[in-house]
């Protein structure tokens, strides 16, 4: 009886104890589910729809780089990227290796990513391949439950529909670099790209524009699944320049395959039609990153195609700076336009003896002639009684000397000497043959190829320091107002009229045989030819020709003209590196495209009534 009283005790007991634990533990539950659903409900709904719905920066359309006539010279086109969020991959090793089997990876990419994805966040998108096929897009998608964190992106991609035609005015642009990291996201996105040479680089600003917002549901492998808003950002500005590709083309093909430079522009109000630098590149390879080889190619190039001649390339201007020299004598009133020098072909100084390019002299020479015949002796003389410091002056009136300012990165400066400067850089006294060498555009004298047509262009104009534009404002054409030359206008006809001497007068004009003889066409110029090292006694003995002196001990040819004669709208600067003459490699040069510039003018105003069309080059198919 008692022990059955006592088991049914100790059941009771250990019932209650269990019953107890369990409303414990419901209660427990019960408080939990209470904390999850109410109290913190509103908190994990925003958790949850976080997770389902992401936010994304949408990459703005970057502005379009058109020519003057409108002709885009730097366009975008649309681009199919695969990209991959490190987080979202279980290994990015495995996912490559995955992908390798169904795209072509190269050991470049798949080193980039690898290197890209430990630098940057986990969950920042990091770009595989570009400008994906249709097949590949297709081969991507089929595959993709096995590819989580790898998504086919649409975006757009530079072109550069004329290739190597104007690679050194458009530049090119290139992937965001550690130093171009600002905290801005839009340059984290993957595929982005900023301009690293040319316009493209000094309009960045400009052209870049801002970023839009995309909020797009995802699955749990970060797949979209759904667009759910969208506001799309605000494209970049496009950008005119005053280039004209057609007359760009031109120029390019006319010089050929030589080194060296050309610029024309437009006399009255500072427009730049035609800026070549030669040999060129290909803009294109460096959007996507080019290889090891081809780099290395453009690196040793001996033409050195990467550097911008036109603007950054610095050559002796030789006889084309005597104008600097003769308008410096009339203005200052140290010579008479009428007095003569007598030029036994050569100019003897103390007991050094300063030779001219012709032998046996030119015999006398007044400065008209000087110039036509370009007499060294008589500049020998006119830069002795004028002194450096005076040819400087006139020199930086003509805005050689100084960058131009034009909106290219690498402008160079030039150099024009002193006695002053000599004294401060080198440490040593200015020589009274320095004076006389610096008058004929040798010596230390150094221009850039766009300084001589700036010259060109001032002398063209005759009255004011026009100033050369890439730019073309908007609203159109307009003229600037440009500070007044201050030259005598005496001192500038007779100047001129030694020009048009230099290519009309077939009596002895240095560049004569070039000369425009389609009706209605003219132009008026000056040759140069700029030696690269000292022309020893044994070097005029042996009177070697061109041939027979290596390519880079040869002299810089040079050109500057402006036209037509009567009326001036175009000036041009032709240099050619290691050409030989001027007269013979950079005259017929600037001639061809001085006749093309106002053919074009002729044919598109139709002041010619069979005058052929305006051509615009022809876009490489294959881009």
């Amino acid at each position: 009886m008692n022990r059955d009283l006592d088991r049914r005790k100790q059941f009771t007991r250990r019932a209650v104890i269990l019953a107890g634990g369990q409303a414990l533990l419901l209660s427990g539950l019960v408080a939990r589910l209470y904390q999850l659903q109410v109290i913190d409900a509103e908190a994990y709904e925003v958790l949850a729809e976080e997770n389902r719905i992401n936010m994304r920066l949408l990459p703005p359309p970057r502005g379009l780089i058109l020519d003057r006539f409108g002709n885009g010279v730097a366009v975008n086109r649309q681009n199919y990227r695969l990209v991959l969020v490190s987080e979202q991959t279980e290994s990015v090793a495995d996912t490559l290796d995955r992908l390798s089997a169904i795209v072509e990876l190269t050991d470049r990419d798949i080193s980039r990513v690898n290197r890209e994805t430990s630098r940057k966040r986990d969950f920042v998108p990091v770009t595989v391949r570009e400008d994906l096929t249709w097949s590949e897009v297709a081969r991507v998608e089929v595959n993709a439950p096995e590819l989580p964190g790898v998504m086919i992106e649409v975006g757009e991609s530079r072109l550069y529909p004329y290739g190597d035609l104007a690679a050194h005015v458009t530049g090119y642009v290139g992937a965001v670099s550690e130093a171009e990291l600002t905290g801005d996201p839009l340059l984290e996105l993957p595929g982005f790209r900023t301009g690293k040479n040319g316009a493209e680089r000094i309009f960045e600003p400009v052209l870049r524009g801002s970023a839009g917002t995309q909020h797009v549901e995802v699955n749990a492998y970060g797949r979209i699944i759904r667009e759910i808003a969208r506001q799309e950002g605000l494209p970049g500005n496009d950008l005119t320049l005053t280039i004209d590709i057609g007359l760009q083309a031109f120029a390019a093909r006319r010089l050929q395959d030589e080194a060296g430079a050309v610029i024309v522009m437009d006399v009255t109000n500072g427009d730049v039609l035609a800026l070549v630098s030669s040999p060129s590149f290909d803009p294109n390879v460096f959007t996507y990153g080019l290889s090891g080889d081809l780099w290395q190619t453009l690196l040793n190039d001996p033409k050195t195609p990467l550097i911008n001649k036109a603007v950054a390339g610095q050559y002796p201007p030789g006889s084309t700076y005597k104008m600097m020299v003769a308008l410096a004598g009339l203005q200052e009133g140290l010579i008479d336009p009428n007095q003569t020098v007598w030029c036994p072909g050569h100019y003897t100084l103390g007991n050094h003896r300063f030779h001219c390019w012709k032998r046996g002299g030119h015999g006398h020479m007044n400065m008209v002639d000087a110039i036509k015949r370009s007499c060294d002796v008589y500049f020998y003389e006119t830069a002795r009684k004028l002194g450096a410091e005076r040819m400087a002056e006139m020199s930086n009136r003509f805005g050689l000397g100084e960058v131009s300012g034009i909106e290219l990165p690498g402008e160079r400066e030039g150099l024009i000497p002193t006695p002053a400067w000599k004294l401060a850089v080198m440490g040593e006294s200015w020589q009274g043959g320095e004076t006389l060498i610096a008058g004929i555009g040798q010596g230390y004298v150094l221009t850039t190829p766009l300084q001589l047509a700036v010259m060109a262009a001032r002398l063209g104009n005759g009255q004011h320091k026009v100033v050369p534009r890439l730019a073309r404002p908007a609203g159109g054409p307009s003229i600037p107002e440009f500070e007044p030359l201050g030259v005598d206008p005496f001192a500038m006809d007779l100047v001129r009229e030694g020009m048009n001497r230099v290519v009309n007068d077939p009596q002895g004009g240095t560049a004569y045989r070039a000369r425009i003889e389609d009706e209605g066409m003219t132009m008026a110029g000056k040759t140069g030819t700029a030696q690269v090292r000292r022309i020893t006694a044994a070097d005029r003995a042996a009177n070697l020709s061109i041939e027979e002196i290596p390519w880079i001990e040869r002299d810089h040819a040079l050109f500057v003209a402006y036209a037509p004669v009567e009326n001036p709208r175009y000036a041009i600067a032709v240099v050619v590196e290691h050409g030989g003459g001027g007269s013979r490699a950079a005259a017929p040069v600037a001639r061809d495209i001085l006749r093309e510039a106002q053919r074009r003018q002729s044919a598109r105003f139709q002041e010619t009534p069979d005058a052929d069309p305006v051509e615009t080059p022809v876009v490489s198919p294959e881009l």
